[in-house]
């Protein structure tokens, strides 16, 4: 870069952009109208100021730099710069003395408004607007806004210099005046800018930024009060605050003591408070560079700010030292690598651009060592810069600070469209306890940072905590006992075309509880059942806790092995089954069947058995997903179950005329309450034939049959039922119990739309603490998140960080769970139970917690919100998955060396994908090894895809890159797929013409074969000359494949452009990529 910068532009010539201006006409292009890169500034004033001198100072200003006398436009999709000799500019002037006060204030307002908010033409120069507002005598305010594309935060000194010297100059003469030239153009930096990335003098810089972020930057995820549009906004806001004196002296010694500038500081307070809100270790931040490090732009107004990205890598187990020397390092590499622009490094890199984010980074980070407002020096008049919102927010959040003898301030900017005004309090609340942390205790380890203050705690604590229970816990048979005793005719069970009374089924289950008696069953006795869905099933499940035994319940349709593995695991002596069920199910030596079809149970003792039975005794034992490759059993007490149906009956009023439905299979706790809480309260319970829980069709037709008026349904299964023409039919319908999966808002719209007369209410809850632990009542909020709700009766839910610390409302964190809904632990695992179930910290001694591995926040309402899985647990179609369970069972076939099962969002929810890697001298096929897999694991676990790779890809960390695994429906580069209609010939033309490359396929996406933004342009600007079609920029990102694009343009087109194309193809993709290489050169 020894080479300087030298006249090289006349007025008149057309040249190519800097690579900061390219981007940002790109935003222009991408959104018109967009004015989150207007740069306005206002002004009070107050002293005789002559309007006629300011406009013809501006008038000087806009001679002496020629950057605000420039115009952009586009030639052959390539987007260019025209200096031109003068520029027409009036100063616009409004008085506004005639008006009342109140008039006058909100006209002024109003004149600001439009000037911050002004659309400008980039095609016809000036980028630059102002007004004048007169108020009164010798008072004014004067509102200036320049578009980005022409001016950056350092041009704003410059500006207020250069218009203050001219204005000088204006008083004193009568017509206009000239400010001394400039040696050197804002477009001559362009060109001196190109030449030099051209010409590799910045290859070293680019190879550093590109070894300091790695092959794939991860996107900051951060949680949103909104959904994420599909497309990146700008609607924003800023928060403005001030570093408290004390604090401010604080970070000073820190910094003295560190050998660092106060930037590493903030920056690093910054790192760690986004790490914590948003759960990740691994994003990147942008930070602005002034990119002023040649004298010869010193004095020039433009766009020479550029963007640096620092990586951030924290882990919990890090000191806050750790971090500040770590960004310390960073920052000063990034010194010594200063000149590279930002667009060539994002240009160098094959990220896959999500058109709703910046791409890199999210969010920024500045600091300015100068907290004066930059002075406007008009002589006799007193300036005063005025605080002004411009409304706007170029990135999800961006956060800056002044650095000035007044102190330090500082300034959020937010997205409005993602974060609401409390949110952004809350992040400075929290940042500046971070900073406080690095001041006083820099060496606290990032897993005990603890960002609640003692209201905070309190009021976390409130939430948390839902104590007050049932102390009574009486075991669920015997309320049932009594109900029938008190109304025995009342229709108990519903089963196809019969119907049993609740002296009937109470009868039959006491014949069933003293013959299981006789056979040993005592308290805690674990007794298998694997029964089909129907009346035996009630009668069992109801007979084994009469007879003080916990249920086991053995899906009849789960494969033979897994069958077998949880009869040896559970231990049960006893198996009640039926004939046709038994022929399935695997022998094992020690278990005695008792087929209950062929059982006679109308004889025998048909009065209450008695048995010693109290609230920590087991009522049941449900297998889960285990991560082992194993399934396992959580115990849950009878305490437990009674503390959640009575809660549910307090909560939801169930009565004698109510119907339940059940239809939820009884491996799943949700049956629990399906089967007992109605025959609790002597409602009917409407038991669904197997399978007819799985058919939308086949529910209506129950439901309106049967009048029910109470059923479950895990989302997705809910989503296929509203979709069914005969929902709005089921008006018996009063309540909808979601649980088992996240419930989408749109779900939630459509039961609101096609139901309603039913209230919707979202449960929350593991198998583990007793079916539910958590509660919302659905309403049309207009929220995009629908809330998981509070805790129930006798339930802790508390939202903890990695030191166990509670989590600040609005910040991800880890759900532990406490209370008397809890299981006793895991049958016969006692290790397990031990490292799930852990000492609460919060509670007396011995009491416990359990890790729910979900990830949550307290929303403001003291609601809890669900955001997802820790580990790589998920749950497809609400049944919980352990994915490492299914990874161990692909391990354990031949000659599968690696494997890796991830869940792929689908139409209808998520879908299971596996990915395997063959061992040495193998061939894998997928279709056997889908076959081994069903021979082994429950339907809804087997994949639905598997995909064959040579080698899984790796992190960084030597961990499986799951974000770089492909789509099971992409083909690989030996398997392109090529073009076949005309359509897709000719836009296969277009992306060689502007990529420079051949080979691709019709479904290899446009980013990852060489294409960026820029180049994104010039295939729009192809489509339109050559296609006759003016696409949106944003459709072309969304659809950014050959065949996606063809699809997208086909219906508006016939094939002779496509045609015309063939024949005369090679001349213009000559005479194009000349054009384009003359005006990516400059006059070089």
């Amino acid at each position: 870069m020894s080479i300087g910068i030298v006249p090289a532009v006349r007025d008149g010539d057309a040249v190519a952009l800097s690579y900061a201006q390219e981007q940002l006409c790109f935003l222009q292009k991408l959104e018109p109208g967009l004015t989150a890169y207007n740069l306005p500034r206002v002004f009070r004033l107050e002293g005789a100021l002559d309007a006629d001198a300011l406009e013809r100072a501006f008038h000087a200003v806009i001679a002496r730099h020629a950057i605000l006398r420039t115009s952009f436009f586009e030639q052959d999709g390539v987007p260019m710069q025209r200096v031109h000799a003068c520029a027409p500019f009036s100063l616009e002037r409004l008085d506004l003395t005639a008006l009342p006060a109140d008039a006058r204030k909100q006209a002024l307002a109003e004149a600001v408004r439009r000037t911050a908010a002004h659309v400008f033409d980039l095609g016809t120069a000036p980028a630059l607007v102002a007004r004048l507002v007169r108020l009164g005598d010798d008072r004014h305010v004067l509102a200036v806004c320049l578009h980005h594309v022409v001016s950056d935060a350092w041009s704003n000194p410059i500006l207020a210099g250069d218009l203050a010297q001219a204005y000088r100059l204006a008083l004193r003469a009568g017509g206009a005046v000239a400010l001394p030239p400039l040696p050197v153009q804002y477009a001559d930096y362009a060109v001196w800018q190109r030449a030099s990335v051209q010409g590799g003098a910045l290859a070293g810089q680019l190879d550093h930024w590109n070894r300091h972020l790695g092959p794939e930057v991860p996107a900051l995820d951060l949680p949103t009060d909104r959904t994420r549009a599909a497309q990146k906004t700008f609607a924003g806001t800023a928060l403005g605050f001030e570093l408290p004196p004390a604090l401010a002296l604080a970070v000073q010694k820190f910094c003295r003591a560190e050998k660092c500038t106060p930037f590493v500081a903030l920056l690093a307070a910054w790192q760690v408070l986004l790490s914590r809100h948003s759960g990740q270790g691994d994003f990147a931040i942008g930070v602005p560079n002034a990119g002023r490090h040649r004298e010869e732009v010193s004095e020039l107004l433009g766009f020479f700010v550029t963007t640096q990205v620092f990586r951030a890598r924290l882990s919990p187990r890090q000191s806050l030292r750790a971090v500040c020397r770590q960004v310390r390092s960073d920052a000063l590499a990034a010194l010594d690598n200063a000149d590279l622009p930002f667009e060539v490094l994002l240009a160098s890199r094959k990220e896959r651009r999500d058109p709703a984010r910046s791409p890199l980074f999210q969010v920024m980070f500045g600091v300015q060592m100068s907290g004066e407002a930059v002075g406007l020096d008009l002589e006799g008049v007193r300036a005063e810069m005025e605080e002004f919102d411009d409304a706007g927010a170029k990135f999800d959040l961006s956060l800056d600070f002044y650095i000035g003898a007044q102190g330090v301030r500082g300034r959020l900017e937010y997205n409005t469209d993602l974060f609401e005004a409390r949110t952004a309090q809350r992040l400075v609340d929290s940042y500046l306890r971070v900073l406080q942390a690095l001041a006083s205790d820099a060496d606290c380890l990032l897993a005990n940072l603890v960002l609640t203050g003692g209201e905070e705690r309190a009021r976390l604590m409130r939430w948390s905590e839902n104590l007050p229970h049932r102390g009574d816990a009486e075991p669920v048979h015997r309320l049932i006992a009594r109900q029938a005793r008190r109304a025995p005719d009342a229709v108990a069970v519903v089963f196809g075309d019969s119907a049993w009374s609740y002296a009937q089924l109470d009868a039959r289950a006491n014949r069933l509880a003293h013959r299981l008696i006789g056979l040993g069953v005592r308290p805690d006795t674990p007794v298998g059942i694997a029964l089909e869905r129907g009346f035996e099933m009630v009668v069992g499940l109801l007979a084994i806790l009469k007879a003080g035994g916990a249920y086991v319940p053995i899906d009849p349709e789960y494969p033979r092995d897994r069958i077998a593995y949880m009869l040896e695991d559970s231990g049960v002596a006893l198996l009640l089954t039926q004939s046709q069920v038994r022929a399935t199910l695997p022998e094992r030596e020690g278990v005695r069947t008792i087929e209950l079809d062929l059982l006679d149970l109308e004889a025998g003792p048909d009065t209450d058995p008695v048995v010693d039975l109290h609230g920590e005794h087991l009522a049941y034992v449900i297998y889960t997903s285990g991560s082992t490759g194993r399934p396992k059993g959580a115990a849950n007490r009878h305490r437990s179950l009674y503390n959640r149906l009575a809660w549910m009956q307090d909560a939801y009023a169930l009565g004698e005329a109510d119907t339940v439905l059940q239809k939820t299979p009884f491996s799943f706790d949700v049956s629990v309450w399906e089967f007992f809480w109605p025959l609790m309260q002597g409602a009917r319970l409407v038991v669904a034939r197997p399978g007819d829980h799985r058919e939308p069709a086949k529910l209506v037709d129950l439901i309106r049959r049967h009048g029910v008026t109470t059923l479950h349904f895990v989302p997705s299964m809910l989503q296929a039922f509203l979709a069914h023409d005969g929902v709005q039919a089921c008006a018996s319908l009063r309540r909808i119990v979601c649980s088992g999966e996240a419930l989408p808002a749109e779900v939630q719209a459509r039961v609101f739309e096609r139901l309603p007369g039913a209230q919707l209410y979202n449960l929350y809850g593991p198998t583990e603490a007793a079916i539910d632990v958590t509660h919302w009542r659905c309403r049309a909020d207009g929220r995009n998140h629908v809330a998981i709700g509070r805790p129930i009766a006798g339930t802790k839910t508390y939202v903890l960080d990695d030191g166990l610390n509670l989590a600040a409302a609005g910040m991800p964190g880890e759900l532990y769970l406490g209370g008397i809904g809890l299981a006793r632990g895991y049958l016969g695992r006692s290790a397990l139970s031990s490292e799930r179930f852990v000492a609460d910290p919060f509670g007396d001694a011995g009491e416990r917690l359990y890790r729910t591995g979900d990830l949550v926040r307290w929303r403001d309402d003291g609601e809890l919100e669900y955001l997802g899985r820790i580990d790589h647990q998920v749950k497809i179609r609400g049944l919980r998955i352990e994915l490492g369970e299914i990874e161990a069972q692909l391990l354990a076939q031949p000659g599968v060396r690696e494997a890796v099962v991830i869940a792929q969002p689908a139409t209808g929810g998520a879908r299971l994908v596996a990915y395997v890697s063959p061992a040495p001298s193998q061939v894998l096929e997928t279709a056997p090894l889908k076959q081994r897999l069903q021979q082994v694991l429950p339907e809804y676990m087997v994949p639905g895809a598997i995909v064959v790779l040579e080698t899984l890809p790796l992190n960084a960390n030597g961990k499986v890159d799951r974000k770089a695994l492909p789509l099971p429906e992409a083909p690989g580069a030996a398997t392109r797929v090529a073009p076949a209609r005309e359509i897709e010939r000719a836009i296969c033309a277009i992306w060689s013409e502007v990529l420079g490359q051949d080979g691709f396929g019709i479904h290899d996406n446009f980013f990852d074969i060489g294409g960026h933004s820029l180049l994104l342009v010039q295939v729009q600007s192809q489509i339109q000359s050559r296609l006759g079609f003016a696409v949106p920029l944003v459709d072309l990102f969304r659809h950014s494949t050959v065949a996606s694009q063809a699809q997208r343009l086909s219906p508006a087109h016939s094939e002779e452009p496509a045609m015309q194309l063939a024949r005369d193809g090679a001349r213009r993709q000559r005479e194009a990529m000349l054009r384009r290489r003359r005006a990516a050169g400059g006059m070089h």
